[in-house]
């Protein structure tokens, strides 16, 4: 028989493994990182598309729009991680534009991220490179507004063709034209994190980009490293809801919701819609519940979001293993929970672990007041 003493220890341990358990070496180079909301993006009357089951009154929802600062002390280059949205939308290719067009989108963006840059004190000139997790509109940016001498890195897989050569094409000659554009190969990737291939993209195990695909052709996330043992995981679209990733056991056990929200969840989510082994009709029990509360859709149709939505949850379970572990805070494109927390620019994301913020925002996706919340009535 295992002493009570060592088996709560045991588990203790085995909810906060350690990053070597996932592949990563250790080393002692480290990236800053700071974060933007650049804006909401709404998704009207098509939520969904995004994810399952879509609950009345929550047809539409509301999703905010990430851009990441990412700084390489040791050679003091500056990138961008994703951008989101341009401000002028009467711009895109028609493929787009169309979309806005139709209402389908309604957007709530005072500048754009170059804007916000600038006003920052970060000139447009000293940004090395922008990545794209991917190609989708609300997430490139406008790249124009960036000197031709800061590079593109994309996904392998991104249909580079142009507006209007190509008519369906929603990219055009201002996002790539005259600039280096790399696309990266994770054929060729030599380190595998969960799953996940990954290439160490300053050589010194500070910053990771990993191949999580499924959403759109080409999507990538970022591992950055923000201290020694701590890291910062920037998703993307791997998912757009937290709902989507949890709950989970493992991350249950890791990060228990806090009574006072755990209390309110019991009334506030469905019982007609969400179930779990303890539930009651009209009494949700959420640490009974073994799966996540919501399905990356699968839905077809003039507007989709998972261009293939098998192999999204496929990267999506593998990003649920960092979610569930100390060392490692996942923040996704569009995550409208986190608004309220989240230490934006000019404070950094390095010291999150100190600061508890994985551990405050982690259930605010269930809290009624939250933008997030799409599991009950409002």
């Amino acid at each position: 028989m295992i002493p009570q003493a060592l088996f709560v220890l045991f588990a203790v341990c085995s909810a906060f493994a350690s990053f070597h358990d996932f592949g990563i070496p250790e080393q002692s180079a480290t990236v800053d990182v700071r974060a933007f909301n650049v804006g909401n993006l709404s998704i009207v009357g098509a939520a969904s598309a995004v994810f399952s089951p879509t609950l009345p009154g929550h047809e539409s929802v509301t999703l905010a729009m990430h851009a990441f600062l990412v700084e390489h002390p040791p050679t003091k280059t500056r990138l961008m991680f994703d951008l989101g949205l341009r401000k002028d939308v009467e711009n895109f290719p028609s493929a787009i534009s169309s979309v806005f067009d139709a209402g389908v989108f309604a957007v709530n963006e005072e500048k754009d991220i170059t804007q916000l840059l600038v006003d920052g004190g970060v000139p447009l000139e000293t940004i090395d490179t922008v990545i794209w997790s991917h190609a989708h509109f609300d997430h490139i940016g406008d790249m124009s507004k960036f000197p031709n001498t800061t590079r593109l890195v994309m996904g392998s897989e991104t249909d580079t063709s142009i507006y209007p050569a190509n008519p369906n094409a929603t990219l055009q000659a201002s996002d790539l034209v005259g600039r280096n554009v790399t696309k990266i190969d994770f054929s060729k990737a030599t380190l595998e994190f969960s799953g996940l291939a990954a290439i160490d993209y300053f050589g010194d195990g500070s910053f990771y980009l990993m191949s999580t695909p499924g959403h759109f052709p080409g999507h990538i996330t970022a591992l950055a490293r923000v201290s020694p043992s701590s890291f910062v995981l920037l998703g993307g679209d791997t998912f757009h809801n937290p709902g989507e990733l949890r709950p989970r056991p493992a991350f249950q056990r890791a990060y228990p919701c806090p009574a006072d929200i755990l209390a309110l969840t019991r009334s506030s989510i469905s019982t007609d819609f969400f179930w779990s082994p303890r539930s009651q009709i009209g009494r949700f029990d959420l640490p009974s519940r073994a799966q996540q509360l919501l399905a990356i859709s699968d839905e077809k149709g003039a507007f989709v979001v998972y261009t293939d939505p098998a192999q999204s949850q496929v990267s999506l379970e593998k990003i649920a293993t960092f979610d569930a572990d100390a060392d490692f805070f996942v923040l996704i494109a569009h995550d409208a929970s986190v608004v309220k927390e989240l230490p934006y620019f000019p404070r950094y994301l390095n010291g999150w672990k100190e600061s508890g913020v994985k551990n405050r925002t982690a259930w605010r996706f269930v809290e009624k007041s939250s933008l997030a919340f799409v599991f009950g009535e409002k």
